[in-house]
């Protein structure tokens, strides 16, 4: 009759035919907790969300536009003065932009928080917070200011995600220079692209920045200070996309460990039995 049991490749021997040993014991008991520990550590990986970095030429967005969200705070000017210019290289000059701005006062109304939402042409160009706008002239304008936030392109405060996202943030310009200070802050934008696990996308720009300040003139000879960010967007695009561990690669990883931890496990038992048996003839005299 055809039989199975022939194809058995784990042939069984008998327990009675086994001899259990104290160094056999201890390196088991190692053995099943080393194994546990990887594979708890396995299944971490495999739970765990991670990103993926990637550099590429490109842009993406919106064809031709970003979005800009500002808030920073003048504790020495009253809102009165204070608007939004937006200058490009495409021949935009938009002078005391005021659609989606608000004027906070604080301090007792001696000073002011500015917030205003705006799109940019994806052309080198700037924008700047200033008294341009304004229909009279405060007689002694002190720039000096604490930057709250600038974004640039989609939220992605729901991502966790700062740092380069918004390096400006928490800049504090109130107690350094002279408040007559003209401040200027170069950015340099690169779009980013954060994809998440579930293939949501959102569309953001990082970006770096220099600093100066110096003393600016109008060409009637007055001193009128302003806070300008002059950007320039980079030819690269970085794209982070979320991803987790495949099923199959840590199967994978649960066999290798498994197997390969049995069978090192194996090779260090056989050499301690193999050195206690040539140690033990050696006592009989039985080594040749």
């Amino acid at each position: 009759m055809f039989d199975i049991r022939r194809f058995d490749i784990y042939r069984k021997i008998p327990k009675d035919l086994t001899q259990p040993t104290t160094a056999g014991a201890v390196i088991s008991i190692l053995c099943v907790l080393f194994i546990t520990f990887m594979l708890f550590n396995d299944l971490l990986a495999y739970i765990k969300i991670d990103v993926k970095d990637e550099i590429f030429v490109d842009d993406p967005g919106r064809e031709g536009k970003i979005d800009v969200q500002i808030n920073v705070s003048f504790p020495y000017i009253e809102c009165k003065y204070l608007g939004v210019d937006i200058q490009d290289e495409n021949g935009r000059h938009e002078v005391g932009f005021v659609d989606q701005t608000k004027r906070i006062a604080i301090l007792d109304g001696n000073g002011c928080r500015f917030e205003s939402e705006f799109e940019i042409n994806k052309v080198p160009g700037n924008f700047h917070l200033s008294t341009h706008s304004a229909q009279e002239q405060p007689s002694d304008p002190d720039m000096r200011h604490l930057i709250h936030s600038l974004t640039f392109g989609d939220d992605v405060t729901s991502k966790s995600l700062k740092g380069s996202y918004d390096p400006l943030s928490g800049r504090d310009r109130t107690g350094h220079g002279q408040g007559l200070n003209t401040h200027e802050y170069i950015l340099k934008i690169v779009p980013s692209v954060y994809q998440d696990i579930d293939g949501g996308v959102v569309n953001s720009y990082q970006y770096t920045y220099g600093h100066k300040e110096y003393l600016s003139y109008h060409h009637s000879g007055r001193v009128i200070p302003a806070v300008w960010f002059k950007y320039e967007l980079q030819p690269i695009t970085v794209r982070r996309t979320e991803y987790r561990q495949s099923f199959y690669t840590f199967l994978t990883s649960v066999c290798a460990v498994v197997g390969g931890t049995f069978t090192v496990a194996g090779i260090i038992d056989s050499t301690f039995f193999t050195i206690h048996e040539m140690i033990k003839k050696q006592q009989l005299g039985k080594l040749t």
